[in-house]
């Protein structure tokens, strides 16, 4: 299968989680994969994993939040590759707070990472999509982006936001051949969310009880949501842009 062959993707936070599994599911797919990342040890373990299936990738330090250096990442990769074709804006942290609890510094971060960065990567990387004659940006958001939940203000507000920049960049660009669209998904085995319920009792009760809020009753595996952006990406999405598609476990049903 190469549906993305030919194609070369920039994927952000490509190190772990979903990240990962969107990096290793393009590569499959034929895509060159750029694999950005704030620590070099992660992306270089993803890059070997990849190289050792077939795949070609380069590990790529880039704090997605930093506007030169996104300027300057993107302007390698398009001069490494011959072209950019996809972007997926994958880079994301996690706040468990209220406005109350929140610090300011910390909520600063959390929307720098979760709504600039995207916002920084799609900017620069627009002028190699039109030398390519068109693209396909891929956000990962959350179904936090579109419901709330208690104790995620500002996980909330960034996601939201998000949610609503793919919309408006999907109008703005439509008529360039440049698609946007956003995956929402609920809670997804990574190690992010592993550090949110320990082995203790109290740790195992909270993280059944989260289970029982999911019909399908399991948490996400990351390559359910690398499958969907590996669709998104390519050129069987050609006609769907603008959208913001749960995948959640049937959250979002009730």
């Amino acid at each position: 299968m190469t549906r993305l062959n030919g194609k070369v993707a920039i994927v952000t936070g490509g190190g772990s989680g979903i990240g990962r599994a969107i990096v290793l599911a393009f590569a499959r797919e034929g895509a060159r994969v750029a694999v950005l990342g704030r620590r070099r040890e992660p992306l270089d373990r993803v890059v070997s994993e990849l190289s050792a299936s077939g795949g070609e990738g380069a590990p790529v330090v880039c704090d997605v939040c930093e506007s030169q250096a996104v300027r300057r990442t993107v302007d390698t990769v398009e001069a490494q590759f011959g072209r950019v074709d996809v972007l997926v804006n994958n880079a994301g942290v996690l706040s468990v707070s209220t406005v109350e609890t929140i610090s300011e510094p910390h909520w600063d971060r959390l929307i720098d990472t979760n709504l600039k960065g995207p916002f920084l990567l799609s900017r620069s990387v627009l002028p190699a999509f039109r030398r390519a004659g068109g693209g396909a940006i891929v956000n990962v958001a959350s179904i936090l982006g579109l419901v709330a939940m208690k104790g995620r203000a500002a996980y909330c507000a960034s996601k939201g936001g998000l949610v609503l920049l793919t919309k408006a960049m999907a109008v703005d660009h439509a008529h360039e051949k440049i698609r946007v669209n956003c995956i929402c998904p609920a809670i997804v085995e990574t190690e992010l969310v592993k550090e949110l319920f320990d082995e203790s009792e109290q740790g195992q009760k909270a993280r059944n009880a989260r289970v029982g809020t999911l019909p399908l009753g399991r948490f996400g595996k990351p390559e359910d949501i690398a499958e969907l952006a590996v669709f998104l990406a390519s050129d069987e999405s050609s006609w769907m842009t603008g959208t913001a598609i749960p995948v959640d476990g049937g959250l979002s049903a009730y």
